[in-house]
Order: structure tokens, then C-alpha cells, then sequence
């Protein structure tokens, strides 16, 4: 299949996070509008969260909001900073 013209790459970003639809590059790597105030929220409030699930959740933009303990670890695995 022959590729459509415009820009190469042109297809839009995907939230290292979650794999959803990237807003932008927040943080330091390209993320969605949730797991960018999501992140926000966890560095200014300083919130701390526990994994029922033996800390191996999978994060997808259908169960982001499942467990917080692992979002915000792969936050930081992806390169997330507050810088």
C-alpha cells in the first residue's frame, strides 16, 4: 500500500504512558492530557500508592486509571521529570 503524501512521520504521537493519543511533550516525553495531570498531580501532592496486583499492571489507556502505583511507575520508566 503506498503511503498517503504529507509529511513523513506525520501520524501523530503516542503517550509513551498509556499508548494513547499523544496532547504534546510534557514532561519530558510525549504523553496524553490524562497522564499529564495525572503526573502533575502525583509530584506537587505528593501522592503515594500501593499495587494489588504484585506491581505488574498493564497500562493502557483503557486501564490507566486502574492502578496508580504502576501509571506513575511507568511515568518515570518512560523519562517522565518534573524538569
Amino acid at each position: 500500500s503506498a503511503a498517503s503524501p504529507g509529511k513523513p512521520g506525520s501520524k501523530s504521537p503516542h503517550c509513551k504512558v498509556c499508548g494513547d493519543e499523544s496532547s504534546g511533550f510534557h514532561y519530558g516525553v510525549d504523553s496524553c492530557e490524562g497522564c499529564k495531570g495525572f503526573f502533575r498531580r502525583c509530584i506537587t501532592q505528593g501522592m503515594t500508592h500501593k499495587c494489588a496486583n504484585e506491581e505488574k499492571c498493564e497500562i493502557t489507556p483503557f486501564t490507566r486509571n486502574s492502578c496508580q502505583f504502576c501509571r506513575l511507575r511507568k511515568c518515570f520508566e518512560v523519562g517522565m521529570s518534573r524538569e
